[in-house]
């Protein structure tokens, strides 16, 4: 009998967000599943790893089949770190990270827990995917999610994903049958204009609340923000060497 595909899940929306239970919902019908997640929202904490306190993780669920839930204190990337190097008794053959609630499509990837979990598998050794719907809301209906993250958990359980690459997959907000498809793309190139609202509290010290504007000038067809707009499922294989190669023999030229 072949072993089933052993899956670490993961989020930064928090263990008890209903992403993470839809994850959960669609990874036990394909392997045996260990969450290790945030046992408060983590979101927008990118990489941070905590190294100025201590690490708290506890099991909360023992579940009769297959699978074990433990809360982590925690970021993201702390919670797969522990989860593969102290929780697992060996190596997850795929880590999943998300439902996220919202999106993390183009520029967004740099700020996102949901993707820098997948990517601190990623550099541990373990294929790994970032899933994320365009709803932020908490009540999000992740139903039409499922049938799209199952298929692409399989596909790349079976076909692997190439080293030094994770998958960032965003889901439009729509109904399954609305969905078009999916499609493999680039990041498009966005960015965001910061805009702090201030204000004052009752003992007359300012505080800020950040917010913004998202832009994108990017005009390509083949970018995961048109994939989303057009009604496709978009899948950007994201790399964590940040080298700019490009840039290399030119930064060479100077007199350093």
């Amino acid at each position: 009998m072949k072993k089933k595909p052993l899956i670490l899940v993961t989020n930064d929306d928090g263990i008890n967000a209903p992403g993470i239970r839809a994850l959960i919902d669609v990874m036990i019908k394909i392997g045996d599943v260990v969450v290790v997640a945030p046992e408060s929202p983590q979101s927008g904490m990118g990489h941070a790893i905590t190294i100025n306190s201590t690490l708290q993780s506890h099991l909360i669920k023992n579940h009769q089949g297959p699978q074990k839930e433990y809360s982590c204190s925690g970021t993201p990337a702390d919670c797969v770190k522990l989860g593969i190097n102290e929780i697992m008794n060996r190596k997850p053959d795929i880590c999943v990270s998300g439902i996220n609630h919202g999106s993390n499509s183009s520029i967004n990837v740099i700020y996102s827990g949901t993707m820098s979990a997948a990517i601190e598998a990623g550099i541990e050794g373990v294929p790994a995917i970032g899933f994320s719907l365009l709803d932020y809301r908490w009540n999000a209906d992740f139903k039409s999610t499922k049938t799209f993250i199952k298929k692409i958990t399989i596909e790349a359980i079976k076909n692997g994903i190439p080293k030094g690459v994770v998958l960032n997959v965003n889901i439009p907000k729509l109904k399954q049958n609305q969905i078009k498809g999916i499609k493999i793309c680039r990041q498009a190139n966005t960015y965001w204009i910061e805009k702090f609202d201030k204000r004052v509290n009752p003992h007359g010290q300012k505080y800020y609340w950040l917010t913004g504007n998202f832009i994108n000038e990017d005009n390509g067809k083949d970018t995961d923000e048109y994939a989303l707009k057009k009604g496709y499922i978009s899948i950007v294989p994201t790399q964590f060497d940040f080298t700019a190669y490009k840039a290399i023999n030119e930064i060479k030229k100077w007199y350093l």
